[in-house]
């Protein structure tokens, strides 16, 4: 099944009917539980209650994002859903209440359902696009012996960002699309090259001419959406020593006020976040402008252009592969972009 060809706006296309009971006040983490897992499996929407699940036990969370097998977690106290799709109104109870959804295949079958937050952003565009992809699988490194590449986990993390927006009412194109690989809550991400460019174009093998498409993609629709609201956010992994160890970095073309802003907004939030789940450890992520990238000069919308971090080393790897590392990451560049739009 194809997906170039769908923009994505959030809006009602089924309703989904929740039963709410109480939370437990504790769960004892497993082997191989992560947060988001840990949380699903006791029923409650992860993306909604990370943050406040995270700072209700940071002691006892390693490097402030991991769980420890054994330790006992505090649940945030939120009424659980218990979720099943109704064919007809007239099965509905009084208990039972009704959430606004969209389903998309692009996200995969676990991931498809965006379930509607608000609508803060509601008639903004935002053109999202992971680096490399098709022929390129851009920066590689080695994690627990085998390999990865920078592609699919940009790809990801923009899969989980393009949630994030529309959940708050915004449309959103993603331009670079894989038609079998959805959000993926896996450490290792099986490298395949069958991405495709917005409406399916085939990618390039040529470096220039892969940009030069992307570029004529995002301002053919930066023409067609002409008076809206409209933002880029282009996401990379970056390559260095393997013995580099970087935050995230966010640059914008010098010359564009609007970018800058988006850039700034994005880097204080990740700023704060730092400052709240990891006190102890300095935050050294900068935003700057680099028109030399040819993405950031060559593309019309106010944009930002970000690398996650470095795939060879190894604990920016932990950064980069672990999923719910991932979400964090999607979700913090979320809130950004609702600061940069709000102006708060």
């Amino acid at each position: 099944m194809r997906y170039s060809n769908f923009t994505f706006s959030l809006c009602l296309f089924f309703s989904v009917f929740c039963v709410g009971q109480d939370s437990l006040k504790t769960v004892v983490a497993e082997p191989g539980d992560g947060i988001l897992s840990l949380l699903r499996k006791q029923g409650v929407d992860p993306y909604d209650v990370f943050d406040e699940f995270v700072k209700l036990n940071n002691d006892n969370l390693r490097d402030s994002v991991h769980l420890i097998a054994g330790k006992t977690y505090v649940m945030p106290h939120v009424k659980l859903d218990t979720v099943a799709i109704v064919d007809s109104l007239q099965q509905q109870s009084t208990e039972i209440k009704e959430l606004e959804s969209v389903s998309y295949d692009i996200f995969g079958e676990k991931h498809k359902n965006v379930i509607k937050k608000s609508d803060r952003l509601e008639g903004n565009v935002y053109y999202l696009v992971s680096g490399h992809g098709g022929p390129d699988p851009g920066a590689m490194g080695v994690y627990a012996g085998k390999t990865i590449a920078e592609d699919e986990y940009a790809y990801d993390i923009t899969l989980r960002l393009a949630k994030e927006l529309m959940a708050h009412g915004a449309k959103v194109y993603i331009i670079i699309q894989d038609p079998d690989d959805g959000i993926r809550d896996d450490f290792i991400l099986e490298i395949d090259h069958d991405e495709e460019a917005y409406l399916d174009k085939r990618i390039p093998l040529n470096q220039v001419a892969r940009l030069k498409q992307r570029v004529e993609i995002v301002n053919d629709l930066y023409k067609s959406n002409k008076g809206k609201y409209q933002r880029l956010i282009v996401t990379h992994v970056d390559s260095r020593s393997e013995g580099q160890n970087i935050d995230v970095f966010f640059y914008h073309h010098e010359h564009s006020k609007n970018g800058k802003k988006l850039a700034e907004s994005i880097h204080k939030t990740f700023q704060a976040k730092y400052k709240k789940y990891q006190p102890n450890r300095t935050y050294s992520g900068t935003f700057e402008d680099r028109t030399s990238l040819f993405l950031v000069k060559k593309t019309h919308p106010a944009m930002t252009f970000i690398e996650i971090g470095n795939i060879r080393n190894a604990k920016d790897q932990v950064r980069i592969v672990d999923p719910d590392n991932r979400q964090a990451l999607a979700k913090w560049i979320g809130e950004g972009v609702l600061l940069d739009f709000e102006g708060e």
